[in-house]
């Protein structure tokens, strides 16, 4: 009964790591429109040690909007990439996340990744929405089958020389989310801009 109870719990704790999506939307911007998606994250025990040991983990959120056509492959409206990193300092036993410049501080491990999966993409100009004469209105009116697909996972290839040997070989370093999609019609559309003032 032991024996099983430990298998068990080695099979659940070996299927608690990786990357999945919570909730994904499309949302109104002040710049035009933005998918945004929180993920769940849960690190793996090697990844966790390596990062308490200073090493820096690199995510790659990616963002895609196609319209699909019948008579040729899906065409890309959107597409836009996001690297997000996650670091521990050792001397102030603190976690820290980096966009670009911008940085923000955690006392835990799980506050910063609660925080590191919330993922915006980059703003989609609002002109692609207008109805008076944008593109994308016009093509949603003719064809309303939309697609948004985003994904985040960890890139290896940022990892040092021997820890990128030990992430090819093994799934203790696979943080991937997958491809997650989602249809999204000009109703949608419109919903997003109602619900925001």
């Amino acid at each position: 009964m032991v024996v099983i109870a430990m298998i068990w719990l080695g099979i659940t704790t070996a299927n608690a790591q990786g990357i999945d999506v919570r909730r994904a939307e499309i949302r109104q911007a002040e710049d035009g429109y933005q998918i945004a998606v929180d993920f769940n994250i849960s690190l793996s025990f090697y990844v966790e040690q390596a990062l308490i040991r200073g090493i820096t983990l690199n995510f790659v959120s990616e963002y895609k909007l196609t319209r699909s056509r019948w008579y040729w492959l899906s065409e890309v409206v959107a597409n836009s990439e996001q690297i997000t990193k996650l670091s521990y300092s050792a001397l102030t036993r603190q976690y820290r996340i980096a966009r670009g410049t911008l940085f923000q501080n955690f006392d835990s491990l799980e506050e910063a990744l609660v925080v590191l999966g919330h993922q915006t993409s980059s703003p989609m100009s609002s002109e692609l929405f207008n109805s008076s004469n944008g593109y994308l209105v016009s093509l949603l009116k003719k064809d309303p089958v939309y697609s948004a697909n985003v994904r985040m996972s960890l890139d290896v290839s940022q990892l040092p020389k021997p820890l990128q040997v030990n992430a090819l070989a093994g799934d203790d370093w696979s943080l991937d989310s997958a491809v997650y999609s989602w249809v999204i019609t000009p109703a949608a559309i419109a919903a997003a801009r109602i619900t925001l003032p």
